[in-house]
Protein backbone atom coordinates (compact mmCIF):
# COMPACT_ATOMS: atom_id res chain seq x y z
CA UNK A 1 0.00 0.00 0.00
CA UNK A 2 1.45 3.63 -0.78
CA UNK A 3 1.34 5.95 1.37
CA UNK A 4 -1.06 9.25 0.01
CA UNK A 5 -1.80 6.97 -3.31
CA UNK A 6 1.57 8.08 -4.48
CA UNK A 7 1.00 11.77 -5.07
CA UNK A 8 3.62 13.04 -3.18
CA UNK A 9 5.92 10.81 -4.95
CA UNK A 10 4.44 12.16 -8.54
CA UNK A 11 4.33 15.53 -7.68
CA UNK A 12 8.38 14.92 -6.91
CA UNK A 13 9.03 14.07 -9.98
CA UNK A 14 7.02 16.45 -11.62
CA UNK A 15 9.39 19.18 -9.74
CA UNK A 16 12.76 17.13 -11.02
CA UNK A 17 11.37 17.24 -14.40
CA UNK A 18 10.51 21.20 -13.72
CA UNK A 19 14.21 21.59 -12.39
CA UNK A 20 15.44 20.01 -15.37
CA UNK A 21 13.54 21.71 -17.79
CA UNK A 22 14.78 24.97 -16.04
CA UNK A 23 18.27 23.36 -16.43
CA UNK A 24 18.11 22.96 -19.91
CA UNK A 25 16.34 26.45 -20.64
CA UNK A 26 18.79 28.32 -18.80
CA UNK A 27 22.34 26.60 -20.77
CA UNK A 28 20.04 27.49 -23.82
CA UNK A 29 20.20 30.75 -23.01
CA UNK A 30 23.73 31.03 -21.60
CA UNK A 31 25.05 30.14 -25.61
CA UNK A 32 22.49 32.01 -27.59
CA UNK A 33 25.82 33.39 -28.80
CA UNK A 34 28.09 29.97 -28.75
CA UNK A 35 29.02 29.19 -32.68
CA UNK A 36 27.00 25.68 -33.83
CA UNK A 37 25.48 25.21 -30.46
CA UNK A 38 21.91 23.33 -31.04
CA UNK A 39 19.06 24.21 -28.49
CA UNK A 40 18.50 21.26 -26.23
CA UNK A 41 14.45 20.38 -24.77
CA UNK A 42 13.00 18.39 -22.09
CA UNK A 43 10.76 15.89 -23.46
CA UNK A 44 8.10 13.03 -21.46
CA UNK A 45 8.80 9.51 -23.00
CA UNK A 46 5.39 8.46 -23.95
CA UNK A 47 4.37 7.34 -20.79
CA UNK A 48 1.45 5.03 -21.47
CA UNK A 49 3.44 3.33 -23.95
CA UNK A 50 5.86 2.80 -21.31
CA UNK A 51 3.15 1.27 -19.02
CA UNK A 52 1.80 -1.01 -21.75
CA UNK A 53 5.19 -2.80 -22.29
CA UNK A 54 6.46 -2.85 -18.53
CA UNK A 55 2.76 -4.82 -18.12
CA UNK A 56 3.61 -7.04 -20.54
CA UNK A 57 5.50 -10.36 -19.61
CA UNK A 58 8.04 -11.02 -22.60
CA UNK A 59 10.57 -13.70 -22.77
CA UNK A 60 13.31 -13.63 -24.68
CA UNK A 61 14.10 -16.66 -26.09
CA UNK A 62 17.34 -15.93 -28.37
CA UNK A 63 20.50 -14.36 -26.80
CA UNK A 64 19.92 -11.89 -30.16
CA UNK A 65 16.58 -10.91 -29.29
CA UNK A 66 16.26 -7.14 -28.23
CA UNK A 67 15.45 -6.69 -24.63
CA UNK A 68 11.06 -6.14 -24.57
CA UNK A 69 10.84 -3.78 -21.03
CA UNK A 70 12.73 -0.25 -20.85
CA UNK A 71 14.69 0.14 -17.17
CA UNK A 72 14.65 4.54 -16.88
CA UNK A 73 14.41 6.23 -13.72
CA UNK A 74 13.09 9.25 -15.13
CA UNK A 75 10.12 9.75 -17.23
CA UNK A 76 11.98 12.72 -19.62
CA UNK A 77 15.04 12.80 -21.82
CA UNK A 78 16.82 15.78 -23.25
CA UNK A 79 17.14 16.13 -27.02
CA UNK A 80 18.72 18.09 -29.34
CA UNK A 81 16.91 20.60 -32.47
CA UNK A 82 19.74 19.73 -35.04
CA UNK A 83 17.10 20.44 -38.20
CA UNK A 84 17.05 23.97 -37.62
CA UNK A 85 19.37 27.57 -37.97
CA UNK A 86 18.03 30.70 -36.80
CA UNK A 87 21.53 32.64 -36.75
CA UNK A 88 24.19 33.14 -39.40
CA UNK A 89 26.93 31.11 -36.87
CA UNK A 90 24.87 27.79 -37.19
CA UNK A 91 22.87 28.35 -33.95
CA UNK A 92 19.60 27.87 -33.39
CA UNK A 93 19.06 28.74 -29.97
CA UNK A 94 15.48 31.50 -30.14
CA UNK A 95 15.71 33.43 -27.25
CA UNK A 96 12.29 34.58 -27.19
CA UNK A 97 10.90 31.25 -27.86
CA UNK A 98 13.12 30.22 -24.54
CA UNK A 99 12.01 32.96 -22.69
CA UNK A 100 8.80 32.01 -23.26
CA UNK A 101 8.96 28.53 -21.98
CA UNK A 102 11.28 29.56 -19.22
CA UNK A 103 8.05 31.87 -17.75
CA UNK A 104 5.58 28.45 -18.63
CA UNK A 105 8.09 26.22 -16.47
CA UNK A 106 7.90 28.46 -13.72
CA UNK A 107 3.81 28.50 -13.63
CA UNK A 108 4.11 25.00 -13.63
CA UNK A 109 6.53 24.35 -10.86
CA UNK A 110 4.71 26.85 -8.86
CA UNK A 111 1.46 25.05 -9.25
CA UNK A 112 3.22 22.04 -8.37
CA UNK A 113 4.53 23.74 -5.06
CA UNK A 114 1.32 24.96 -4.25
CA UNK A 115 -0.45 21.70 -5.07
CA UNK A 116 2.08 20.06 -2.42
CA UNK A 117 1.82 22.82 0.15
CA UNK A 118 -2.37 21.93 0.24
CA UNK A 119 -1.46 18.28 0.67
CA UNK A 120 0.64 18.90 3.16
CA UNK A 121 -1.78 21.29 4.58
CA UNK A 122 -4.28 18.76 4.62
CA UNK A 123 -1.86 15.97 6.32
CA UNK A 124 -1.61 18.68 9.08
CA UNK A 125 -5.45 18.90 9.62
CA UNK A 126 -5.64 15.37 9.33
CA UNK A 127 -3.11 15.11 12.32
CA UNK A 128 -4.71 17.66 14.46
CA UNK A 129 -8.09 15.87 14.09
CA UNK A 130 -9.76 18.29 12.05
CA UNK A 131 -9.49 21.23 13.27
Amino acid sequence: MKLFNGIIDTMEKSLDFSMAKSRTISHNIANVDTPNYKAKDIVFKNVLHDKIINSVKAKQTHLKHLPFSSQSSQPYQVISQRNTMYNHNRNNVDIDKEMTELAKNQIYYQSIIDRLNGEFSNIQTVIRGGS
